[in-house]
């Protein structure tokens, strides 16, 4: 037989599209494969920027705590100056107290904000597009 000419037999390449099953199911568990890995490394990004965003807001809660702490020794320490020297002291006293109260505050709203922007802590997007995915598959396999 000649270089490039088809068997006698007619048994020449098949039409596109007339792939046998055993092909056609080989590449659809390859294809679902391929996507529940990607919907997965999906998830793990995902869960990553969350943890970071939780990670920064209680770190920013964890130091409004400390700070207020420190604002309510002040607040004794004001107090016990009020009574022990006249009004200069405990009027110090107080002022240190509201400047460390203003900024255990600001710390704590920089803290609710970085919650806030984190959102819930389940992966919304890749749990959304693995049903968006199995809706397809389904939708697919009726036609």
């Amino acid at each position: 037989m000649a270089y490039g000419t088809e068997p006698e037999h007619g048994c020449g390449p098949r039409p596109t599209g007339a792939e046998p099953v055993g092909e056609l199911v080989q590449r659809a568990s390859q294809q679902l494969t391929e996507l529940v890995r990607g919907e997965l490394r999906l998830a793990q990004w995902e869960m990553r920027q969350k943890g970071r965003r939780y990670g920064r807001g209680g770190g920013l809660f964890g130091g409004a705590g400390v700070v207020g702490f420190l604002m309510l020794q002040a607040l004794v320490a004001t107090a016990v100056g009020a009574l022990a020297v006249p009004l200069p002291v405990w009027a110090a006293g107080l002022i240190v107290t509201a400047v460390l109260g203003a900024g255990a505050a600001v710390l704590a709203l920089r803290g609710k904000r970085q919650f806030d922007r984190a959102g819930p802590p389940a992966p919304v997007q890749t749990i959304e597009d693995v049903k968006a995915d199995v809706t397809e598959i389904k939708e697919s396999v009726r036609r």
